[in-house]
């Protein structure tokens, strides 16, 4: 019963994207890579809210909540902020230019090889850390679910490879052969189920806890455990509250803002009011992403009494014990659409740029927009293989979240960097910019993979000389060893932004740069962009003040 459930509002889906994209161009460059400049404030909103939240972020943060707290609502309440600002200052300049990709506006402002080098960073994230590891932590989280290797009588290794290759294939076919369109159309659907079944979990959790009562199991959870529910983080947490001023607003403001994976569904909108105002209602939304990212993690704490042996196993353990035998199938379904729209957004945005900044710019500049779809779809179908045979050679999935935010600081704040002094600069020329990538890249390199582990492990010898073997105490030690990573990561965009500016004193192009609007689509703003993005502001402070 359960699997039909999961398999019958899969192909609901499924028909639906087909029925509302069937008559959409995808042979034209607008029409495939961008569902032909067409989409609308809720598809807009569905798609950018279920792109970014999958399983890597569902488990990993509550996962992070159930061992350190609600501070780890930042990634979710501020993401918000992010939205608000990309929807006042970055989207009109997008829409004016009439992009496909981000790195096209590089070569606008700066050159040929700075797009270049853009999208081979972007697509080099993209296949080596992204798509593996959507793959990975959605199959062990389907798997799970429905007791897999049980159900086919194989082992926990054959039932993860036929999960990986079960997603990659039908994520590919989404992403690959249907577009943007067929993206987000999907993603819209998903996204009011996945609201529904992620509600579901913390109003049964706390039902459990409250014995029949959500407000008394609420009330309960609060007063068993008020150091849980603090929004400010310490030292030795994974977000210390001052970093909320340092790079996590800059960490947010590059995957809203700039992150071709997630600014792609905005500059498919049909004009400037539909995606500002799809970008609003995200964010507004995005506000209530605690509930279904952070909640679980706290309630599964107090169910569990914090005896879990792995942090991560906090979600799946809490759905499995609260989730009444009829939902499994549509949560499961829920959660396979979470899983295909991260993964397929990914893919998309891969092929898309592959197609306009690599096969048209490099290969076949005089390729037609047939061809260059094609041809970016073989890309597409390599780079979706080559995913699904990384992905089962992942062996830790527990810190994955983390570690994603980590190691996407390579290539996230130098590509930031340039598109920020691009934006507001006229005359600084293409050769700070490269330099700004490369060195931007080099130096995050050096800080976190080698001056990073020999800092840290030369004060934990010191500290273990010194009789320091407490874990309170070894994780203090670790914390004030090396700047946190998203402190670098401010520090190295303040680096980048001097560099380049005293590269644009000295060596200034000989032409101010001007944007043409290319009438592509009108970029009337919506006329209450300012009342509702100051109105989002104001409840993200209020939240953090009543928490703290």
């Amino acid at each position: 019963m359960q699997f039909l459930a999961f398999i019958g509002f899969t192909l609901i889906v499924a028909i639906i994207s087909y029925l509302k994209t069937r008559s959409t161009k995808e042979s034209t460059l607008d029409g495939y890579f961008l569902g032909g400049r067409s989409l609308t404030a809720g598809v807009i909103a569905g798609s950018l809210l279920l792109t970014n939240l999958s399983t890597e972020q569902i488990v990993g943060l509550n996962g992070s909540a159930y061992e350190s707290g609600l501070s780890v609502m930042v990634w979710e309440t501020l993401a918000a902020i992010a939205m608000v600002a990309t929807a006042m200052y970055l989207l009109p300049r997008y829409l004016k230019g009439g992009i496909t990709t981000v790195p096209q506006f590089l070569q606008d402002r700066f050159d040929t090889s700075t797009k270049t080098i853009t999208s081979i960073l972007f697509l080099t994230g993209y296949a080596v850390v992204l798509l593996p590891i959507i793959l990975y932590s959605g199959s062990i989280a389907l798997s799970g679910m429905f007791d897999v290797p049980e159900l086919l009588g194989v082992s926990k290794s054959t039932a993860l490879k036929i999960c990986i290759w079960g997603i990659g294939v039908m994520g590919s076919i989404y992403a690959i052969f249907g577009g943007l369109k067929a993206v987000a159309v999907s993603d819209s659907i998903n996204a009011i189920g996945l609201l529904i079944g992620g509600l579901l979990i913390p109003v049964f959790g706390l039902l459990l806890i409250g014995d029949g009562s959500v407000i008394d199991g609420l009330s309960i959870l609060t007063t068993e455990h008020p150091e849980k529910f603090k929004s400010t983080g310490e030292l030795t947490d994974p977000v210390p509250f001052y970093t909320i001023f340092t790079g996590m607003m800059l960490v947010q403001l590059f995957y809203w803002g700039t992150n071709q994976q997630i600014i792609q569904r905005a500059l498919g909108a049909k004009d400037l009011k539909e995606g500002q105002k799809g970008l609003l209602l995200a964010s507004f939304i995005k506000i209530l992403g605690p509930i279904i990212v952070v909640l679980p993690g706290l309630i599964a704490f107090h169910v569990f009494n914090g005896e879990l042996g792995n942090a991560d196993e906090a979600y799946p353990a809490l759905v499995k014990k609260v989730l009444p035998n009829a939902w499994v199938g549509f949560f499961a379904a829920v959660l396979f659409g979470a899983i295909l729209s991260s993964f397929n957004s990914v893919l998309n945005s891969s092929v898309t740029l592959f197609g306009m900044d690599v096969y048209k710019q490099h290969i076949n500049k005089t390729a037609s927009d047939r061809s260059v779809v094609r041809y970016g779809k073989f890309f597409g179908i390599i780079l979706a293989i080559l995913a699904m045979m990384i992905a089962p050679l992942i062996e830790d999935a527990g810190s994955l979240f983390d570690y994603l935010q980590e190691v996407n600081g390579i290539y996230s704040i130098p590509i930031l960097t340039i598109i920020v002094v691009g934006y507001f600069t006229k005359r600084v020329p293409a050769i700070a910019a490269k330099i700004g990538l490369i060195t931007g890249c080099l130096l995050y390199i050096l800080s976190q993979f080698l001056l990073q582990p020999y800092f840290i492990e030369k004060a934990l010898t010191e500290a273990k000389l010194n009789g320091v073997v407490s874990e309170s105490a070894i994780a203090l030690v670790e914390a004030k060893a090396y700047p946190h990573f998203l402190d670098i990561m401010a520090i190295l965009f303040v680096l980048n932004i001097i560099i380049m500016l005293i590269i644009g004193k000295f060596r200034p192009n000989s032409q101010a740069y001007n944007m043409e609007y290319t009438k592509q689509v009108n970029i009337t703003p919506w006329k209450h962009v300012n009342t509702a993005s100051i109105s989002i502001v104001v409840v993200v402070i209020a939240i953090y003040i009543y928490f703290a």
